[in-house]
């Protein structure tokens, strides 16, 4: 058994000069005061960290985001430097190749440009003057051209004719939304017809005013900004998108696409490979082009692969073929013979070291959840957080020695705050097989007392409830409220190889339930102190759809349910989402054929057996699994008699994002639970 605590935490701490004397558990409050970070970039030359901070505080005034400079040069722990303190939100921030000057997007004028701030002083420029907003960026090495991300109208070659469809559109009287052909509408709004188009300009003296677009022919999108890159001679733009048609919905054929930076053919990169391929990079010298490839059609969760396209021979070559571990994102050392990489590693998010020559593997680190990579010479510079810590910035030697903590943004409230001790265990579920948790105890745990637990269970399906420290699933909150929190990472988990992860599909009801239930036969004989007779399961998504199935499948085992954003009928639920390459994948094709498994594992097949109290949530704007999963559950536990409470957030989708309305559901949680498992 591994186990994790708050020591390394206290150590890092230490050294920087900051000794805690905490006296309040966390609370649901305390999240939307924490600092957070975002745009961790350590300049080309390797001397500066840039990160962006955005500031919590008691009210909306006391918000605000800047970007902060320290030096690496300087001995740490070296005070960052303020560089903005505009009222606008600087984001994805870049360096200049020459390490002078920082891009940014903001909308200082109105609508997101993007800036440019030299390092030297002086006001920040604005390189963009764009009538639409800019959705995104990337700068050529030689600072000649951008490349920008902006929704088009399709057909439209120039941003004049964008504009004239949006005038065309306004002067509508009827509000009628027509469609030809799916999706009709993605995660929380109604598809309106235009599309993120990759555009290029030139940049100059006075800000760009048009740019070329160069995929006007075609009615998808572009995969995102991260994944457009220049080739080294800056004449061409690589691209991941899916090819235009009718079935974009139903298949996960991103392939990635070199276009001329004057237009033109797109020559597909990728066409033999029917899966997803995505993010692709240059080698420093431009030998190599690097992306994560996918094998398997439909799969959203297959194993990203690292390929290697050899820019002089053609050849492709994926590195570490036996090495079973999904890739996060990936960098190149500045030696190009090595790339860094994240996973999902047995419970923690870890950096390894890959050969480009020979595919060797070595760990780098794995405590906790790794982010942000960036290399230099000797270091490598990442974000990282805990259970028991919120992001900060961290640097490591290569060979994974020294590490050191160069930020420390949430001082102040940290040393006003005590968490909960936490660990690590594993037991044998499905066929024996090893499945690992978490479990973490209450705050001022006293082994003398019985303690009530909270029974976490991920969504995803592939996913997991690793060593994180989650905004809206936060363990430390249970925690602070006196309950054992135990999280299983069941079969279908990510981070425990390809195997397990693929175990899941066709078998939602299957392995998962059994891993459950045997992971919550062996905490209780494993920790004692649990009182089982005052047990509450909580679960999101795919976790809300286990608490169903608990109803039906397993209706005897707690106190009460707690069911977000959860699927109840997978007939209708299959008719109503929008990305269907995940149902069909996971659950064996459409809801007509025969043998799929929308009724095999349906919950409302067995929502006769139903006897658990529940709380049921949902929000209005989830077309992820639309509201009415979450009323029809509603409306079978009110019918039968069962007591149950039904909560909408008309303004949230899939998650509940907006602080007052997650203070709102922490409480409703909260109160819940304590009416079902208060002794």
């Amino acid at each position: 058994m591994e186990k994790y605590s708050v020591t390394l935490s206290a150590l890092l701490l230490a050294g920087l000069g900051f000794h805690a004397s905490a006296t309040t558990p966390l609370q649901v409050e305390h999240l939307s005061q924490f600092n957070q970070l975002s745009d961790i970039n350590v300049s080309p030359d390797g001397r500066y960290l840039v990160y962006a901070q955005s500031n919590g505080g008691f009210s909306p005034a006391d918000h605000s985001h800047d970007l902060y400079l320290l030096d690496l040069q300087q001995n740490q722990p070296a005070q960052p430097k303020r560089l903005t303190q505009s009222s606008s939100r600087e984001q994805q921030v870049r360096w200049s190749s020459d390490s002078s000057s920082l891009y940014f997007l903001a909308d200082r004028s109105g609508s997101a440009q993007v800036w440019r701030l030299p390092l030297t002083g002086g006001e920040a420029r604005q390189m963009t003057d764009l009538p639409l907003p800019v959705q995104g960026y990337q700068v050529s090495a030689n600072g000649e051209r951008i490349a920008l991300a902006l929704a088009a109208k399709p057909g439209c070659a120039d941003i004049a004719c964008t504009l004239a469809a949006k005038e065309t559109d306004s002067q509508r009287k009827d509000t009628a939304m027509v469609y030809d052909q799916l999706m009709v509408r993605h995660w929380d709004r109604w598809l309106d017809g235009y599309r993120t188009h990759l555009h290029v300009a030139e940049l100059g003296d006075t800000p760009v005013q048009d740019a070329l677009n160069l995929m006007p022919e075609w009615n998808t999108d572009i995969a995102g900004i991260e994944q457009v890159v220049f080739t080294p001679d800056q004449q061409h733009l690589v691209f991941s998108a899916k090819i235009p048609g009718v079935d974009e919905s139903w298949h996960t054929n991103y392939d990635l696409f070199e276009i001329s930076i004057e237009g033109g053919e797109k020559k597909n990169l990728t066409a033999d490979n029917p899966a997803w391929d995505s993010h692709p990079s240059f080698s420093n010298d431009g030998r190599f082009l690097a992306y994560l490839a996918m094998e398997k059609p439909q799969a959203e969760s297959d194993r990203r692969r690292l390929m290697l396209l050899d820019q002089v021979t053609g050849q492709r070559t994926e590195l570490a073929p036996d090495w079973d571990r999904s890739i996060s994102t990936y960098v190149f050392g500045p030696d190009n013979r090595t790339i860094y990489v994240t996973t999902q590693d047995v419970g923690q998010v870890s950096i390894y070291a890959i050969n480009t020559s020979f595919g060797d593997v070595r760990k780098v680190y794995g405590d906790g959840t790794a982010g942000h990579l960036n290399v230099t010479s000797e270091r490598i510079v990442f974000s990282n957080h805990r259970l028991n810590q919120p992001t900060e910035i961290y640097q490591i030697n290569t060979d994974g020695s020294r590490l050191q903590q160069l930020s420390n943004v949430n001082a102040d409230l940290m040393a006003t705050l005590k968490f909960a001790d936490f660990e690590q265990f594993s037991f044998s579920g499905w066929n024996d097989q090893t499945v690992y948790g978490y479990l973490v105890r209450p705050v001022d745990f006293d082994a003398t007392k019985k303690y009530p637990m909270a029974y976490l269970v991920h969504g995803g399906p592939q996913g997991s409830f690793g060593n994180m420290f989650h905004y809206r699933w936060n363990a430390q909150l249970w925690a602070a409220q006196g309950y054992a929190v135990v999280m299983v990472d069941f079969h279908g988990s990510t981070g425990y190889g390809q195997a397990f992860t693929d175990s899941i599909s066709r078998d939602w009801g299957g392995k998962p339930l059994e891993d459950l239930q045997k992971g919550f036969e062996y905490i209780l004989q494993a920790q004692p102190w649990i009182d089982g007779d005052r047990a509450c399961a909580l679960g999101a998504s795919y976790g809300g759809y286990m608490m169903n199935w608990f109803a039906g499948k397993w209706p005897d085992a707690f106190s009460c349910l707690v069911n977000h954003a959860g699927l109840y009928d997978m007939p209708s639920f299959y008719g109503s989402t929008e990305e269907l390459f995940f149902p069909e994948f996971d659950l064996g094709g459409t809801a007509w054929d025969a043998d799929s498994d929308y009724q095999k594992f349906n919950p409302a097949a067995y929502a006769d057996n139903w006897q658990t109290p529940m709380l049921v949530i949902h929000g209005l704007k989830d077309y992820r699994v639309p509201y009415a999963q979450g009323l029809g559950t509603f409306t079978n536990l009110q019918r039968k008699g069962i007591d149950s409470r039904l909560v909408i957030f008309p303004d949230e989708n899939h998650w509940i994002r907006k602080p007052e309305n997650l203070q709102r559901w922490y409480q409703e949680v909260f109160d819940w639970m304590k009416r079902y498992t208060a002794e």
